[in-house]
């Protein structure tokens, strides 16, 4: 499971001063239940994701992640995490088969099951027909497979999603939110960023709504139509932050 306690991210700008990214965030997340962080660019989402996967460390408080502490225990956290962005950063000279092999032995996978698992992904995503081919030869929707095949391949019991559809064509994101509803069904732990509205109302069964860096609202669905007297998830949204954004001195 995932539990923020506290989460704050500061950054210092020699123009604008100190900048709260994210101010003391909270929230759980439960195995086999994906929880929708919302919120608009420069919200604090992608900085409070960052912190989960020790990509970034926090300026205050702290989580746990399969009761690891992301400050502390590090390299465990990432063990047992699989991190998905629309950064690939994939090696160019490297096929799609290779770049998945390689972070399947950086977490430790013996060649017999890193084998199998290779397999058993590549079949399951469609990955067949590029698993030779270099990576600065594939699509954007095969390059954000095989960035899907590295974070799935140790097969981490939680799984962090940064907005994982931008500009991919419609199968590919069709099959990417297959993919994670698949996690949530094999009992993986998911917290998932999106601004597309659809995909949460599908896949989400829990979400925080969070606006200059702090986590304003949180619930599932029906309780925050229910709480905020709308049924479209936007306007929801719209009637959280709309207060703070008519009086930004509040």
């Amino acid at each position: 499971m995932i539990e923020a306690r506290g989460l704050s991210k500061r950054f210092h700008d020699k123009k604008r001063g100190e900048i709260r990214a994210v101010d003391n965030v909270s929230f759980t997340c439960q195995p086999g239940k994906i929880y929708g962080l919302l919120g608009a660019n420069g919200a604090g989402k992608t900085t409070t994701l960052r912190m989960l996967a020790t990509i970034l460390e926090p300026t205050d408080g702290t989580a746990l992640v399969c009761g690891y502490d992301v400050v502390e225990q590090p390299q465990k956290v990432r063990a047992n995490v699989g991190f998905l962005s629309t950064a690939t950063a994939l090696y160019p000279r490297l096929t799609g088969q290779e770049m998945v092999e390689y972070f399947g032995r950086l977490n430790g996978l013996d060649e017999p099951t890193l084998k199998k698992r290779v397999d058993d992904i590549f079949n399951r995503l469609d990955m067949n027909g590029f698993r030779d081919r270099r990576c600065d030869k594939l699509s954007t929707g095969m390059k954000q497979k095989t960035s899907i095949a590295r974070t799935l391949v140790h097969d981490p019991p939680v799984m962090i999603f940064d907005e994982p559809t931008t500009g991919l064509d419609v199968m590919t994101a069709r099959t990417i939110i297959g993919f994670i509803s698949d996690c949530r069904a094999q009992g993986k732990t998911v917290i998932f960023s999106t601004h597309i509205m659809s995909e949460v109302e599908r896949l989400c069964d829990f979400i925080g709504i969070i606006h200059d860096g702090m986590l304003l609202a949180e619930g599932t669905l029906p309780q925050l139509r229910s709480k905020y007297a709308e049924h479209n998830l936007e306007e929801i949204i719209v009637k959280v932050v709309g207060p703070l954004q008519s009086n930004p001195e509040a």
